[in-house]
């Protein structure tokens, strides 16, 4: 095999181990593993280490460089892959909660925290305590159930979207092949790869069962969902909503039957404080919490919430106020 010029040589090096193709890939040895290799389902789509370093020493560069920067070369590719590989190992196991799970509950507590509170501060306006304690919890059970139906729903739509396109891309792969071979060269176009490397790349994955799944992660981008996702994604929403929802309803429980201004004032102060908190929280979580940025975005996420919840509180309590005018009007004519 004819050598590559240093400078593509450094670029298939930087191209090779900084991208997230070739974390998921598994690439049996092509000088010497037979084809047909295979490990179990979900080990099998990890790239295999030293195939790649295997196949990457049957690049060199021209042979107008000196020896030792081959060998140094050679050396730290195999360091980078080796290296990339640990970091990636230990960024999964890492991730304790998966982040759909904490998107699901942000759904839930983001709708629990406003709607619920809404509900309350309008009915507060009626003055019986037991009319908000009742009509809140009312709200809270039916948008709770509500809530968990509609992504639990969701998320079977998802799994079924996911298993049709599954089924597409095996039969494609079986019938149409020649469609496969471009879509491959497609997902490594970006990446600027030597032409006999993607060639061989091809040819190996045109032969592998993992055809379908790399086409569905890199192709369609589809990950695959956990089986429990639906019931999941349905629990966490739900709970979610439940728990927001609860907290502006806490103090009616503490104070008289005509004592709701009151408890709509111990409320409104808590409420506050939670959705800030809420909200100042769900911003760092995805922009970080360290640094000067962050923390303004932070800053702002928190008053936004505040801002949203206060409205939702302030527009119920208006309604209610004004239909028990007009009520009051109705009656005394």
């Amino acid at each position: 095999m004819t050598g590559l010029p240093c400078a593509t040589f450094k670029q298939l090096h930087s191209n090779l181990f900084h991208s997230s193709v070739f974390s998921f890939l598994y690439i049996p040895s092509i000088q010497g593993m037979p084809q047909g290799s295979s490990s179990s389902s979900r080990t099998s789509s990890i790239m295999s280490i030293s195939s790649v370093t295997g196949l990457m020493a049957s690049y060199s560069p021209l042979a107008d460089h000196h020896p030792m920067e081959e060998k140094d070369d050679t050396a730290t590719l195999q360091s980078d892959v080796e290296t990339g590989a640990r970091q990636g190992t230990g960024r999964r196991s890492s991730r304790l909660i998966d982040g759909r799970t904490v998107s699901d509950a942000i759904i839930g507590l983001s709708d629990g925290m406003t709607v619920p509170f809404a509900l309350t501060a309008g009915l507060s306006a009626l003055g019986d305590t037991k009319v908000v304690v009742y009509g809140g919890l009312a709200e809270l059970i039916a948008g709770a159930i509500s809530m968990g139906l509609g992504g639990y729903l969701g998320a079977k739509s998802e799994e079924e979207s996911y298993n049709a396109t599954l089924k597409e891309t095996k039969a494609q792969t079986l019938t149409d092949p020649a469609s496969v071979s471009d879509a491959i060269s497609d997902i490594f176009e970006p990446y600027e790869l030597p032409s006999e490397l993607v060639a061989q790349l091809k040819h190996h994955l045109s032969d592998s069962p993992n055809l379908p799944s790399f086409l569905m992660n890199f192709q369609h981008t589809l990950p695959e969902p956990a089986d429990s996702r639906a019931v999941m994604c349905a629990l966490t929403i739900s709970l979610g909503y439940f728990i927001g929802g609860f907290v502006p309803l806490v103090p009616y429980f503490f104070v008289g039957p005509t004592e709701a201004y009151i408890a709509l004032r111990w409320s409104i102060l808590i409420m506050v404080i939670a959705l800030f908190v809420f909200g100042y929280g769900k911003t760092c979580f995805v922009s970080g919490w360290k640094g000067r940025q962050n923390v303004r975005k932070g800053l702002i996420g928190g008053i936004q919430m505040v801002l949203v919840g206060g409205v939702a509180a302030g527009s119920a309590m208006g309604l209610v106020k004004g239909f028990q005018m007009l009520a009051d009007g109705s009656g005394q004519n």
